[in-house]
């Protein structure tokens, strides 16, 4: 499993960090990376980054969390890779983000072709980042399933997600 975090990172106590020390507790492998400059991130050092990692690693399945989604975006419509089993995308970014620090990856590609074989978009009724009908809409223009929290904010441990159980339960379920 590969998680990538968004923006400033990931660290405890964000569900990532969870969802790493509880798939290792189940015997998953795990890379969980520190993205360069997280806190001022640029999206040439982060695809360079992903791309090895991700040829290193082959992960069977991502976990994405806010910017990392789009970074995934920009990734498979760059690089021809193999498909992954499966994608959890969280707390997605709106297409017109305006702050100033993250302006190397917008506007984002909608790609036809997430490479994935089963994909999964998790956002919130109350996101700052991404409303409910621009959650809705992405979700449509992907052609994927969506899974609305309500009040759950970016998903992320300042609105109180420690934890993200449903990911985990999500990654433990076998394709029906």
């Amino acid at each position: 499993v590969l998680i990538l975090h968004g923006w400033g990172g990931s660290d405890y106590p964000h569900w990532q960090s969870w969802s790493a020390s509880q798939l290792i507790k189940e015997n998953y492998i795990v890379s969980f990376p520190q993205l360069p400059n997280k806190d001022f991130p640029n999206l040439n050092e982060w695809l360079n980054f992903l791309e090895k990692e991700f040829n290193h690693f082959k992960p069977d399945i991502v976990l994405c969390h806010s910017l990392a989604n789009i970074l995934w975006f920009h990734f498979v419509n760059k690089f021809n890779i193999k498909p992954i089993e499966k994608l959890m995308l969280v707390a997605p970014v709106r297409q017109d983000c305006k702050i100033q620090e993250l302006k190397t990856f917008f506007p984002y590609p909608i790609v036809e072709d997430l490479k994935a074989k089963e994909i999964i978009m998790v956002s919130s009724t109350n996101d700052q980042y991404l409303s409910v009908d621009e959650a809705i809409n992405l979700q449509s223009q992907l052609n994927i399933g969506l899974k609305i929290l309500d009040d759950a904010g970016h998903i992320n441990a300042n609105s109180g997600y420690g934890e993200l159980s449903c990911a985990i339960d999500w990654i433990k379920k076998k394709e029906e």
